[in-house]
């Protein structure tokens, strides 16, 4: 299936590993033009990757995405380098894990920069362009938390929510600028994050790794993690023009794990 992606213009952000990584290149092998951002200095070599990879047009910039100015040049990077913008993917670093008594004041303000005002930010730097596109799409990517709370995720089960809650209202609000907005909820997929979590769970546990990823995989239909290749897939097809009567959905990519009818 063409996915009518030829030089569209995407930006993703927190893209130097794992899911925003797989998906930057996802929308690269479709032909579309990329930014790509992040607070790591590996954000140069992952653009070298995926450039090298498939032959696409990526620039990368160090970025934190807590700091509005700094989403604001990122936007006008991409824009003056570009030409326009068609696609925004809102991506951050998760908070740490830890319960609710585990976790201070300074880790909610923090966790609600991170994962909350860093998509409000970035929406409303990149709209200007977004209102120009043909084929604007924005993708926030959130958690099947949003769902079912995950145990001792409490910063992550809270602020998720409220992305999900400016997802659909901006789906609502957008929709007669011809702009959609849509969510993935990814579930257990095998990143660096996810290692994060499973040695925070040894540490809690006082388990082992491959009892924490059995723990995981025997609560999963499919009986495992999914990779950032299959999460992309599904990314870049809910962007593209393709899915243009798409908007407003929350869409789980997590292999059936989730049992709820809705």
């Amino acid at each position: 299936m063409d996915l009518q992606l030829n030089n569209k213009i995407v930006l993703v952000t927190a893209a130097s590993k794992g899911l925003g990584k797989a998906t930057a290149k996802q929308f690269a092998r479709e032909g579309a033009k990329v930014a790509i951002c992040a607070r790591s200095e590996l954000v140069d070599n992952t653009a070298a990757e995926i450039a090298g990879e498939t032959g696409a047009e990526v620039i990368a910039m160090r970025a934190d995405v807590t700091q509005p100015a700094e989403i604001e040049q990122v936007i006008n990077a991409t824009v003056n380098k570009f030409g326009g913008l068609d696609i925004l993917v809102t991506n951050a670093g998760g908070p740490p894990a830890g319960t609710f008594d585990d976790i201070d004041l300074a880790k909610w303000e923090a966790a609600i920069n991170l994962n909350l005002l860093s998509a409000v930010n970035l929406v409303k730097s990149a709209l200007p362009y977004l209102r120009q596109s043909r084929n604007a799409a924005i993708l926030t990517i959130t958690s099947t938390s949003t769902k079912q709370p995950v145990q001792n995720l409490i910063l992550s089960n809270s602020l998720r929510l409220a992305v999900i809650g400016l997802t659909k209202t901006l789906s609502q609000e957008l929709g007669n600028d011809k702009i959609r907005v849509n969510s993935i909820l990814p579930g257990w997929t095998y990143t660096e994050r996810v290692e994060e979590l499973i040695n925070a769970r040894i540490t809690k546990n006082g388990t082992t790794k491959e009892a924490e990823i059995a723990a995981i995989n025997a609560n999963n239909p499919l009986s495992r993690m999914g990779t950032p290749e299959e999460f992309a897939n599904v990314a870049v097809f809910l962007c593209s023009p393709v899915a243009s009567y798409v908007n407003g959905v929350m869409l789980q990519v997590d292999g059936g794990s989730n049992a709820g009818i809705f």
